[in-house]
């Protein structure tokens, strides 16, 4: 379980980093963020997709991979799920979604770079998490790092695609 003092920072980090994000022009990338994206944008963005990725995460968790995980690693889980970790995570994630594929995908009016950009974004976070877990822990399975990493790569196109449009939407 997260303590109140550990949460009190992961909460100042995030606001620091969404206050950066939202504040500051990342001239590789653009120059105009702040154009595209001042904090009441990035704040109503936010939160219209956090029910998007919920949506599209829990069909998979609820659905398919219940039945993947158990059998492989259910002897690794926990049997009770730490929801402020989760939480944090689930937050925490959506923050890079928007920044590294729905921001550059609003600047380019293209939702195919949304796609794309969130897509690839998936695929290098879910590997990272999962190849860690294949080279740090004795029983990970490679079926579920495959299906996972696979799993990431669609549902953050996904999640993406939806955001670019709701911030076309939001204008």
């Amino acid at each position: 379980m997260v303590h109140g003092a550990t949460l009190i920072v992961i909460i100042q980090i995030l606001r620091i980093a969404v206050n950066f994000i939202v504040n500051q022009p990342c001239p590789f990338w653009f120059e105009q963020l702040n154009t595209i994206m001042n904090f009441s944008f990035f704040a109503k963005l936010y939160l219209l997709t956090i029910p998007v990725f919920f949506l599209i995460d829990m069909l998979w968790l609820g659905f398919i991979a219940k039945s993947l995980y158990r059998p492989r690693i259910g002897h690794l889980m926990s049997d009770d799920v730490n929801w402020t970790a989760a939480f944090l995570f689930y937050f925490m994630y959506i923050v890079g979604i928007i920044f590294f594929a729905v921001t550059p995908a609003l600047r380019d009016g293209n939702w195919q770079t949304a796609l794309l950009m969130g897509a690839a974004f998936g695929f290098f976070t879910y590997a990272t998490y999962d190849l860690t877990n294949l080279a740090t822990l004795r029983d990970w399975s490679v079926t579920v790092a495959i299906a996972d990493i696979i799993w990431g790569t669609i549902l953050c196109g996904a999640v993406a695609s939806c955001s670019f449009f709701i911030g076309k939407w939001l204008g």
